[in-house]
């Protein structure tokens, strides 16, 4: 719907939630997460994040780039794109400088795009943490 077509190549994953876990807790990784359970909290400095199609992650991520295949509850940062595909649910802000929605895909929310990757990183700073959606 919005952005290029083309899907984004998952980087190395170095950590997995696998389908049958719930993890309580924030994550931070400066490598690839990949969400296939539930995660109650936050994943911030990642290098990449991807919800599977069964994955749920109630909590706000911040990495370079995001891939949502499941449902979030939560604001999304990432420096250089978001990508919503088919069927994925996502309740909350966006700040991105790319940003795809598959046809099909749910987004509740606000979302600031800026064309300057610097000023998404800027825009999180200046979010009180008490007025994030969670």
């Amino acid at each position: 719907m919005f952005g290029k077509k083309e899907h984004s190549v998952p980087k190395e994953i170095e950590t997995i939630i696998g389908e049958n876990t719930v993890f309580q807790g924030t994550i931070k990784s400066k490598g690839s997460i990949r969400i296939d359970g539930r995660l109650e909290g936050n994943i911030v400095e990642a290098s990449q994040v991807i919800v599977g199609t069964k994955g749920y992650v109630q909590g706000d991520i911040t990495a370079h780039s995001v891939i949502i295949g499941g449902k979030v509850n939560g604001n999304v940062t990432a420096i250089e794109s978001i990508e919503i595909q088919s069927g994925a649910q996502l309740l909350g802000d966006i700040h991105t400088s790319t940003l795809s929605i598959g046809e099909g895909a749910v987004f509740e929310g606000h979302c600031v795009m800026t064309s300057e990757k610097t000023k998404v990183i800027e825009l999180e700073k200046e979010i009180p943490i008490s007025s994030r959606r969670v």
